[in-house]
């Protein structure tokens, strides 16, 4: 479990912030493995996982890594037209999730995490998902996108299962999908994100760096409502 990672540094970034918790709101398509970062995140199962493409998560869910950070599972889009609308509205629902100081409200999530998988099954959806409900509901510097399910970005070649870590080639490959994921994304949505990163759920590779992408993006202030 991540508990304790990089902790002194998340503690001095929210008190000079001035507020704690940090709310990460993770969202993304059906499969792309949401519960199962969560579940790697914690080191152990904290979120259901589907089978496949069946979706698990129905509903919003929260997870305390530490007093500092909670993570919010949200049901994935990509199920049907009819089933996307009401998971649709539970995650705009949260994105206005609100509380109040001193008499002024903010918003409750203070960063949105993309999930996106490394096979690029469903961008479609991925680009609706955030050009038709992320951006118009949340600010686009609290932003995110990592991909996930990096070991079968090549149909599962070029993995080394001995080391636990994409061989170069693989690497490679990673490399120039993260671009090209910025650049579709930036051309799709006009939303111009951090450099992606990518890691394996699966395997365990790279939480650290998607933990790291987390810390060094902690805002520097309380989220005002749009």
């Amino acid at each position: 479990m991540f508990e304790n990672y990089r902790i002194q540094d998340i503690r001095k970034k929210l008190e000079k912030a001035k507020f704690k918790p940090l709310d990460v709101m993770v969202t993304g398509v059906t499969g792309a493995g949401k519960s199962s970062t969560l579940n790697s995140l914690f080191k152990r199962e904290v979120a259901k996982v589907g089978i496949g493409v069946d979706p698990e998560t129905m509903e919003l869910d929260s997870y305390e890594l530490s007093d500092l950070i909670r993570f919010w599972d949200t049901p994935g889009l990509g199920d049907g037209v009819e089933i996307d609308k009401i998971h649709s509205k539970k995650i705009i629902d949260l994105l206005y999730k609100t509380y109040s100081l001193d008499n002024i409200k903010y918003g409750w999530i203070d960063l949105v995490l993309i999930i996106i998988e490394g096979s690029n099954r469903d961008m479609g959806t991925t680009y609706d998902l955030i050009n038709n409900i992320i951006v118009p509901n949340f600010q686009r510097d609290r932003i995110f996108i990592a991909i996930n399910q990096a070991d079968i970005a090549m149909k599962g070649r070029n993995w080394n299962m001995t080391s636990n870590e994409p061989n170069h080639k693989l690497k490679s490959f990673l490399d120039e999908q993260v671009n090209s994921i910025r650049r579709r994304v930036k051309e799709a949505t006009n939303v111009e994100i951090i450099k992606p990163i990518y890691y394996s759920a699966e395997h365990n590779y790279n939480i650290d760096k998607l933990l790291d992408m987390i810390i060094d993006n902690i805002p520097k202030k309380r989220r005002d409502l749009l």
